[in-house]
């Protein structure tokens, strides 16, 4: 007897999870022949890349409601699966500078954006910063900035606002590096741009050029313009508004014992459709999240159908727009919770698990953990303790750095949850060359892989969703 109690003591010392028989037996129902079959349906050319708004992301939609309905999950919108809303696409026209009959065209000549409204010609005045003269005025401007490469771009947009600057001129030196932005970034930047709130017609415009771009506009060789001198010249950006109707895929499976208590498990379905003529399938970003969520659903559904349902409920939630600026899952949290926010317990979110990075070509059992500890010290713990006891994969913390230069944390749709003070856990692959290209196809998919980090996500949800007491928000 004294030697079971020292062996309790030391369960309840350090937390350790034994294994529960019940959740590996319904963890099993995910498997990557299944994880396969529907993602060779959503990443298909057929599907047109899932462009919000468009054709194919309206065919992923229905194909995931068909499947929350085939599971026989609940419509929670009003008796739909779909939180249908609106969005603003603001595609651009004519945009170029003009001297007298000559004209420099942009995505040709220069790369333009902005969020802002203009139309029509305008006279603008560039003026080459001098970090030296703390006395210049830009206000109403446009600052030409030169640099080699585009490193800094956004701080110095960020000083060019500050400063009431109407826009920021980026002349690059590097050749090279100016022909890859006009080919790689400027069709993303020429494709109509979709936003939830009214323009902010206050926001900076930015241009990017090249060396003989900017001399063209002032007349003489770059070389020969001092730093706060001016050149005023006939700029034109042209856009145009329409509403775009879209919509986010709701599936409830509700909780047997506190089902007022809300687990989110969240994926985006929408990719980036077709550019220049080519259609980019999104097998990873994020077909495997998506697909993920499909197969965590059914697992969890199994367990219900055998009277072992979660005690908490939980929301299987797929989300558009998260290419054009984390839309849907913030029209879900800033303006139509389906269940209110304080009841929300934890958002898991899946973006991007069907892949291997190069830093861990040697051993493809990982998966970079991002935000668990952000807000809850307990999830943390949680998530550690669930790997141990069931997956063994590596948790990668590397892109989990406060200071890490490519911010993930606030760039995917869990953070719509964790701004508003809900516990998060985000679970990644890394990045690749194929990432927004139309070579993220599904013949790069590691099914295998995919469907541990699935059976991860799915233990972990399976803990959340039956403890006795929701996660505990402690940071």
């Amino acid at each position: 007897m004294r030697k079971l109690t020292y062996v309790l003591g030391l369960i309840v010392a350090f937390g350790l999870l034994a294994q529960d028989k019940t959740a590996v037996k319904f963890a099993k129902t995910i498997t990557a022949n299944d994880l396969k079959e529907h993602l060779s349906v959503l990443a298909s050319d057929e599907y047109e890349g899932r462009e919000t708004g468009q054709k194919g992301q309206k065919m992923a939609a229905e194909y995931i409601a068909n499947h929350f309905m085939s599971l026989g999950l609940e419509a929670p919108v009003n008796g739909s699966y779909f939180q249908k809303f609106n969005l603003t696409e603001a595609s651009i026209g004519s945009v170029y500078f003009r001297k007298g009959d000559e004209k420099k065209v942009g995505f040709e000549d220069f790369v333009y954006y902005s969020s802002a409204e203009t139309s029509g010609e305008e006279y603008i005045q560039l003026i080459l910063a001098d970090e030296e003269n703390k006395e210049i005025d830009y206000k109403g401007k446009y600052i030409v900035f030169v640099a080699d490469q585009l490193g800094g771009l956004q701080e110095k947009a960020q000083k060019a606002e500050e400063s009431g600057a109407a826009g920021v001129f980026f002349a690059l030196e590097n050749e090279e590096e100016f022909q890859s932005m006009i080919t790689r970034y400027g069709p993303y930047l020429k494709k109509p741009s979709l936003k939830l709130d009214d323009r902010d017609n206050s926001a900076t415009k930015l241009v990017i050029a090249n060396m003989d771009l900017a001399g063209w506009l002032y007349g003489k060789p770059f070389s020969e313009i001092k730093a706060g001198e001016t050149a005023t010249v006939v700029f034109n950006a042209d856009y145009l508004d329409k509403p775009v109707e879209t919509e986010n895929v709701l599936g409830l499976l509700k909780g047997t014992e506190k089902p007022d208590e809300i687990l989110v498990i969240t994926s985006h379905y929408d990719h980036v459709g077709i550019i220049n003529g080519e259609i980019h399938n999104g097998a990873d970003d994020d077909g495997s999240g998506t697909v993920t969520v499909l197969e965590l659903a059914e697992a969890f559904v199994e367990a219900s159908k055998k009277k072992k349902g979660p005690k908490r409920s939980i929301l299987f939630m797929t989300v558009t727009g998260e290419e054009k600026g984390l839309l849907g899952s913030r029209y879900y949290t800033d303006m139509d919770p389906v269940f209110p926010l304080a009841n929300t317990v934890v958002n898991l979110n899946i973006d991007m698990v069907g892949r291997v990075d190069d830093a861990h070509s040697e051993n493809s059992d990982y998966i970079y953990v991002i935000g668990s500890d952000k807000l809850s010290q307990e999830l943390h713990d949680l998530s550690e303790k669930v790997n141990t006891t069931y997956t063994n994969l590596e948790l990668d913390y590397t892109y989990n750095d406060e200071n890490d230069p490519n911010r993930f944390y606030y760039r995917s749709d869990h953070y719509n949850f964790a701004k508003n003070n809900i516990p998060i856990i985000f679970y990644f692959n890394g990045t690749h060359p194929d990432y927004h290209q139309p070579t993220d196809t599904i013949e790069k998919i590691e099914f295998e892989t995919m469907e541990k980090r699935a059976k991860l996500v799915f233990h972990t949800g399976w803990e959340i969703a039956n403890r006795e007491e929701r996660i505990k928000v402690d940071k």
